[in-house]
């Protein structure tokens, strides 16, 4: 039987791969310090705050077929790193797009530029910094994933959910949307990537991968979110300038409209991700992530707080002043 380690695990994405390895009939070890809750049932738990002295004690004697990283934090890789990395047959790094220099150029592949790790509490810089530190201690035995924006149940960010929610809960009543030309959305279902992951562990998979769904205009996107959600109401989009005057922001956060992104990055949700399809990953139709989305915010409350997103008050408001402001125009 295969033994698999995870570190970290808990949280979302983690979860999902350990579900998909004890599906698959792995021996799973989960490492973690568990403040998002235990891993799923089944897995060997050693709970363990990693920046402690031998926190790697318990796991470090044992061969692992395979040691999956979710961490980013520069203290937590290279601690791994020194504990394990020579009881590893292979090793996977969970990475991400973010590490790219630039998001100017479209359907750019592995081979981009990267941003230099010089300010490790950037997100992006500090993967890169896990990504060389990884390939200078593990060689031909690394697996980096670089996965774009993960859809799906359970996401904590809120941003791919954030639309399909907004209208289910708008139902007949406006919402309001950036100007879609020439945006693009590029997500990938969380079951499509964990049951790749745990798949190209298994055959030995190698190298540098962007781990991305495939690429869809955004009118297309919202389009279908509101056929899924039923919604009969009306879109009101407004353009960029007006929305950042009106204090409304990109991508995520508080008071920001999720998938919308600065024409200058349209290509953040572009990467090509043809190693991805080669190396054997599937890709799940976009309305049956957005139905399985749906189910699960409708089960959290789709007037929740959110992470991401205009509160549909803060929204409300902001439609208004977009009337008013367009009878002005035309008196």
């Amino acid at each position: 039987m295969r033994s698999v380690l995870v570190l970290g695990g808990t949280a979302w994405l983690g979860r999902e791969i350990i579900e998909q390895l004890l599906a698959s009939g792995v021996e799973v070890t989960c490492l973690a310090r568990g403040e998002s809750g235990a891993p799923p049932a089944g897995a060997h738990f050693v709970q363990v705050d990693r920046t402690a002295a031998g926190a790697y004690t318990a796991v470090a004697a044992q061969q692992w077929d395979e040691v999956i990283e979710l961490a980013y934090e520069p203290a937590l890789v290279t601690g791994a790193l020194e504990a394990l990395a020579a009881k590893a047959k292979h090793w996977t790094l969970i990475s991400s797009v973010s590490v790219y220099a630039s998001n100017t150029e479209a359907n750019a592949d592995e081979s981009a530029d990267l941003l230099a790790p010089v300010d490790l509490e950037d997100y992006g810089q500090a993967k890169v910094a896990a990504e060389q530190a990884s390939k200078e201690a593990l060689g031909d035995r690394l697996l980096v994933v670089r996965p774009g924006l993960i859809a799906g149940p359970g996401d904590g960010s809120d941003r791919f959910s954030y639309w399909v929610s907004r209208f289910a809960h708008a139902g007949n009543e406006p919402v309001l949307t950036p100007e879609t030309d020439n945006r693009a959305v590029q997500v990938i279902d969380i079951q499509d990537l964990a049951t790749w992951i745990v798949k190209a562990g298994q055959e030995s998979v190698t190298g540098v991968i962007n781990a991305t769904g495939d690429q869809h205009q955004l009118a297309e996107v919202l389009t279908l979110a509101a056929d899924v959600a039923g919604f009969t109401g009306h879109m009101t989009s407004a353009d960029d300038e007006w929305l950042v005057q009106n204090d409304v922001r990109y991508w995520a956060g508080p008071r920001a409209l999720p998938l919308w992104l600065p024409k200058p990055d349209v290509s953040f949700a572009q990467r090509d991700n043809s190693a991805f399809h080669t190396a054997g990953g599937n890709l799940s139709d976009l309305r049956q992530t957005m139905l399985r989305t749906l189910d699960d915010e409708k089960s959290r409350g789709l007037g929740r707080v959110r992470r991401s997103g205009l509160s549909r008050g803060e929204e409300l408001k902001l439609l208004d002043q977009l009337s008013k402001e367009s009878s002005l125009q035309y008196r």
